[in-house]
């Protein structure tokens, strides 16, 4: 394995030894930092964007915050073999280590914090951007046209601008690189995201329910008239801050539904599923936060087209993830559970009949905080810089 270097001149070299055999790699300097390259594909550093104000939200209003995007984003880089911290901004914590903020960071060599104005691009090759919505736009307009840029946020995701400003109160101030931006739901839009220079990641619950919908919606399965969606969250999502709502004597031996009649990320999904029908979709969706720390359960109930079972929507989830590392249809009547994907980027999924002729009922769990955001933002990033999409991301899920 190779290490980053910080400070010094010397030029250093590294061995790397990969599955089908040994290659050489080099370490190119950068003003004192070494940033790791290969023959192949040239350096990739990354700079991790990561904001510690907390945007206002409403009670039980989960949504991946940036700072614990952020967070996650570098736990996840520390075992990446090509993408190496350059830049680290944040806020109010400006000036400070990363480890002081996120202690179970500790080990990790860090860059210290620093103000977004001080921030220094010029060895930078790709950001992750990770503020809250409405910050973001003018932030990456901001930012040098030669950067790859994974955003987190959902100023980027609705390609109708008049729809964000409708869904998040105020007009969009970029809209010319939302023209620009790829939705970034890695398995469904693959090879776009290839080519992107700005990518926005999906949101959570979007993920979730879009990856076992859109095939079945493609493929004229699955009548569109009537989706009816359950889905549940961990407290994580709704991110670090001090909230009333977020209280233990508040969240703790309960569930809340919150969002019912109008959650933000409603039209994200509906626009992924409308994308894949051709025609208008209209979903009824109600998220709830569950007392875990991280997970996600979304519990979809759909009608089937005429003469469709629910094998047939299960043998075409099979036919169309064969072969993808991250997505996993279960095998027979196996259910999946949110405790069996934590840490990992894995979404599993299946299929089951339901009571009521020709309906189906699926169930899809992802960790909301690595395949609902931070996870799929460096899947993401491996494709947009040529590398595997799976590089720095084989974690296997943490149980019990």
């Amino acid at each position: 394995m190779g290490s980053t270097a910080l400070g010094g001149r010397a030029p250093a070299r590294l061995g790397l030894a990969p599955k089908d055999g040994v290659f050489g790699s080099n370490l190119k300097q950068c003003g004192g930092f070494m940033l790791k390259t290969t023959p192949k594909v040239g350096s990739s550093s990354v700079r991790v964007r990561a904001s510690v104000a907390s945007s206002p939200q409403k009670q039980h209003s989960p949504k991946t915050s940036g700072v614990k995007s952020g967070e996650e984003i570098v736990r996840l880089l520390a075992n990446h073999p090509q993408f190496r911290i350059k830049v680290m901004t944040a806020d109010r914590k400006a000036g400070e280590q990363f480890g002081s903020v996120f202690p179970h960071l500790i080990t990790q060599d860090l860059p210290n914090l620093v103000a977004v104005k001080d921030a220094d691009f010029s060895n930078v090759d790709a950001v992750f951007c990770c503020l809250p919505h409405g910050t973001t736009q003018e932030i990456i307009k901001g930012l040098p046209q030669e950067l790859k840029i994974v955003d987190l946020s959902a100023d980027f995701r609705l390609r109708d601008i008049n729809e964000y400003a409708e869904w998040y109160g105020h007009s969009h101030r970029a809209p010319e690189l939302q023209q620009e931006a790829v939705y970034g739901l890695t398995e469904v839009l693959r090879n776009e995201i290839r080519n992107a220079r700005l990518v926005a990641n999906p949101g959570c619950y979007p993920t979730s329910i879009q990856l076992p919908l859109v095939p079945l919606i493609k493929a004229k399965l699955i009548k569109v008239s009537n989706i009816i969606i359950d889905a549940k969250s961990g407290v994580s999502g709704a991110g670090r801050g001090a909230k009333e709502a977020n209280l233990y004597t508040e969240i703790a031996e309960g569930i809340h539904a919150y969002g019912i009649k109008g959650h933000r990320h409603v039209p994200e999904i509906e626009q992924g599923l409308s994308e894949a029908a051709e025609s208008k979709v209209t979903i009824s969706f109600t998220p709830n936060l569950i007392c875990m720390k991280r997970g996600m359960q979304s519990t979809m109930f759909v009608e089937m087209a005429p003469g469709v079972t629910a094998n047939d929507l299960y043998q075409h989830l099979k036919s169309t993830y064969e072969g993808e590392e991250f997505v996993k249809l279960l095998n027979g009547s196996s259910v999946p559970h949110t405790r069996h994907v934590v840490g990992s980027n894995y979404c599993f999924m299946n299929v089951f009949e339901d009571r009521i002729p020709g309906r189906a009922i699926i169930i899809s769990v992802i960790d909301n905080l690595v395949k609902g955001a931070s996870g799929q933002a460096v899947q993401n990033l491996n494709l947009m810089m040529g590398l595997p999409e799976n590089t720095g991301l084989q974690y296997q899920p943490l149980f019990p």
